[in-house]
């Protein structure tokens, strides 16, 4: 199933209008011209395509258009008995590096008196179902056709959903073994996949909410089941986006705090390896300084009276330094602010 739906996705776009009918009870069949209570299914349509069907079906070319713009929000709008819902649906791409990239893409389904008109720039996985057969529908029923990808586009975001968990895990697997910056990037891309379907699936919640509005929905029990399930799906897919996020944003601080923890460690190491190379370092140093130092011929112990001036002004110097770096340590002074803070709650208890 995930190798179908990669291969639809994956297909190379080029502009398509396509028209379909439904006749009787199976799949849609494709005609070769506009026709009453068809379906107009444009995928990248030209400049002339969207005007040839825009004198077709009456329709505005803005409203065809609006789903050809990939920063376009999900909204609804209504016009001179012309409905429209742009919603984002999910798309699975393949980036540079192979692997796969989630993102979301506007599609626009609108409907009249005379047809159904739906606009993507790349194929949709539900709307192939439709052509194919595989869902049920009626081109002459709009509302129904509607509501069914409404809820087939929520049960694909649930879909993508566990397909980025199912991936999350298997890279924090890879992780325990060793950590790469690979990986690290391709758990940051997650988290941004996971931001675009929230942001999504909370813009299409609204547009969900505007189809009880819409005529017959309310009054037509089969509407009405549809529209309720339509509701609890994405719902279902808001608060599973939220988990995934939250989880997926732990496990980035975890890993943050990891690495940070690893190069502490590597710095105690090059500390403590510097601190055991500036003790002979510092020997050599006082020994190779031009005066006279105890066991140098000719010199006695108490002709180096300068070597031992040196010696104890280096020694005074160090011991002021260091008092005033102790002195302001901010470690030191917050233990301090802790301290007087506890015998004051001590002293009014």
């Amino acid at each position: 199933m995930h190798g179908i739906f990669r291969a639809f996705l994956f297909t190379k776009v080029t502009a398509m209008v396509k028209y379909l009918l439904t006749e009787g009870a199976g799949a849609p069949g494709k005609i070769d011209t506009f026709k009453s209570n068809c379906w107009v299914d444009m995928i990248n349509p030209s400049d002339d395509e969207c005007e040839d069907v825009a004198s077709f079906t009456g329709i505005s070319e803005d409203m065809i258009k609006a789903a050809l713009d990939e920063e376009e929000r999900a909204r609804t709008e209504f016009d001179d008995g012309v409905s429209m819902f742009v919603v984002d649906c999910p798309l699975i791409e393949e980036g540079d590096d192979g692997t796969d990239r989630y993102t979301t893409l506007p599609l626009a389904l609108i409907y009249n008196s005379k047809c159904i008109v739906t606009v993507c720039l790349k194929g949709n996985t539900v709307l192939k179902d439709f052509a194919t057969g595989r869902e049920k529908i009626n081109t002459a029923m709009p509302v129904h056709f509607i509501l069914t990808f409404m809820l087939g586009n929520a049960k694909r975001f649930l879909y993508s959903l566990k397909q980025i968990d199912r991936k999350t895990r298997r890279i924090q697997s890879e992780m325990e073994k060793t950590m790469r910056n690979a990986e690290i990037i391709q758990l940051l891309d997650l988290q941004n996949s996971l931001v675009y379907f929230s942001t999504s699936l909370n813009s299409n919640e609204r547009v969900h909410e505007k189809l009880f509005k819409v005529e017959g929905v309310a009054t037509r029990e089969e509407y009405l089941d549809l529209y309720e399930d339509v509701i609890i799906e994405g719902k279902q897919a808001i608060e599973t986006c939220n988990i995934y996020k939250n989880i997926l944003s732990v496990t980035m601080d975890a890993y943050g705090s990891v690495i940070s923890n690893n190069a502490n460690e590597s710095m105690k190491k090059l500390t403590i390896i510097t601190i055991l190379l500036a003790v002979p370092t510092m020997i050599a140093g006082f020994w190779g300084m031009n005066m006279p130092v105890p066991g140098q011929d000719g010199y006695s112990f108490y002709q180096t009276g300068i070597f031992w001036l040196v010696m104890g002004a280096t020694l005074v110097f160090t011991l002021i330094i260091g008092f005033f770096l102790l002195r302001r340590n901010p470690l030191k002074k917050t233990l301090r602010q802790k301290r007087r803070k506890s015998r004051r709650k001590n002293q009014e208890k």
